[in-house]
């Protein structure tokens, strides 16, 4: 339920938040007068700074047990479907124990991560259809934004603080920090209140439900084409991080110190790219926004693979980071905005898989590929290719933003009955 805003200290505050950022940066005051999101967010907070030290000690480990690029990219493929937080409590524990006692080893490290994925794949659609819920329509843009600055927020200090804990302890001190955070996620959870049910259709199986939402999104004159752009660039691009190790210690001769500022980086550049999301304004601009972005990410990334330097590394990382989430936060705001409501569930449901595979995809592939032609050489290519199709989307540039940035209940409006 949201808070009483009439009160008169409020209302000058809003009128103060107005004057000073009519372009957005009030949108956060909006954002968390819903309680349930408010509570849903610090939760999130806490356990995904854990996550991250989590996955930059699951990275470092494989690493280390193997130093080889193509398990680096099987054991991402593995961490990338990872939600459900009792699943993941029970395994964080069990790779402590595991590290503790010597008895790791890298089969077990991926059979692990993918048990919990498959537990934890029928949690997806409802988790990532859960924030509008939360909010009103108006709050959504700023709601998801703020989401992207708690997720890059410990994007940055949760691979800061393992890379202490590491190399201090020990990987499996901080697979036990991550045990215990999740629980801080499970207490937000348990919390939430009147929670309002999206209308969906009838009851189906999951072949026909998602064949019904592949079709929806393939006839959508903005859904698809952002969709295609979107699953090509995150194989391209977007699994660069989990390569990280190998950078940081093959490249680099930087050990999980360089790693841990690799992904700290990323991170830093990430809130950036998500404080700018807040303060501009809602929907309209967000195609051309996510478009140019697109192009930044390839193009940093380039940038990245060119060098041996690290303190030439660390600006492309950063810029890439930045131009992740803008271009995460922008696709995401513009689908869920005109998305039918009753679809919206298993259209996030297809957006997600396609956020959360295909990095691990694009992580496998150019693992696997490094193994012949080096860390480097793959994700270039990978760049060279999202910015072929980052040109064959910037044609259909005006189209998509017609669809994308309008209420589908103005677009409805405008069909002949």
């Amino acid at each position: 339920m949201p808070l009483n805003t009439s009160t008169p200290v409020l209302d000058f505050l809003s009128l103060v938040r107005d004057r000073l950022f009519p372009g957005g940066l009030g949108k956060i005051v909006q954002a968390f007068t819903h309680r349930n999101y408010r509570i849903y967010a610090a939760g999130n907070a806490v356990s995904l700074t854990g996550v991250w030290m989590q996955r930059v000690a699951v990275g470092w480990l494989a690493w280390s047990l193997t130093h080889s690029g193509t398990w680096l990219g099987i054991v991402s493929m593995a961490e990338f479907i990872r939600v459900t937080q009792i699943a993941g409590s029970i395994e964080a524990s069990l790779l402590a124990v595991l590290v503790y006692t010597g008895a790791i080893t890298i089969e077990l490290l991926f059979g692990l991560t993918l048990l919990l994925g498959i537990f934890n794949a029928v949690a997806q659609p409802s988790r990532l259809a859960l924030i509008p819920t939360l909010v009103d329509r108006a709050a959504l843009p700023s709601a998801l934004a703020i989401n992207a600055i708690i997720f890059n927020s410990a994007r940055f200090l949760g691979p800061a603080v393992a890379g202490v804990v590491i190399a201090k302890l020990s990987v499996a001190a901080a697979f036990t920090v991550n045990a215990v955070t999740y629980v801080a996620f499970l207490i937000a959870m348990t919390n939430l209140r009147g929670i309002r049910a999206l209308p969906v259709a009838a009851t189906q199986g999951v072949l026909k439900a998602s064949a019904e939402a592949y079709g929806y999104a393939s006839r959508h004159p903005g859904i698809a084409p952002m969709l295609l752009l979107f699953t090509i660039t995150t194989i391209g691009t977007r699994g660069f991080v989990e390569l990280f190790p190998g950078f940081a210690d093959s490249v680099f001769g930087r050990g999980p110190e360089g790693l841990a500022t690799l992904t700290s980086t990323v991170g830093l550049g990430a809130i950036f790219g998500a404080g700018w999301m807040l303060l501009r304004p809602a929907v309209s601009g967000l195609t051309a926004l996510v478009l140019g972005n697109t192009l930044m990410i390839s193009l940093a990334i380039l940038g990245f693979t060119l060098t041996d330097r690290f303190t030439i590394a660390l600006p492309c990382v950063f810029l890439a980071g930045t131009a992740m989430t803008i271009t995460g936060v922008g696709a995401q705001t513009l689908i869920q905005a005109a998305v039918d409501i009753r679809m919206r569930g298993r259209i996030m449901a297809l957006y997600g898989m396609i956020f959360r595979a295909g990095p691990a995809l694009g992580a496998v592939l150019m693992g696997s590929l490094s193994e012949r032609f080096g860390l480097r050489l793959p994700l270039a290519v990978g760049a060279l290719v999202s910015c072929a199709f980052w040109a064959w989307t910037r044609l259909k540039q005006k189209r998509i933003a017609e669809t994308l940035e309008t209420d589908p209940s103005v677009l409805l409006a405008r069909q002949p009955s």
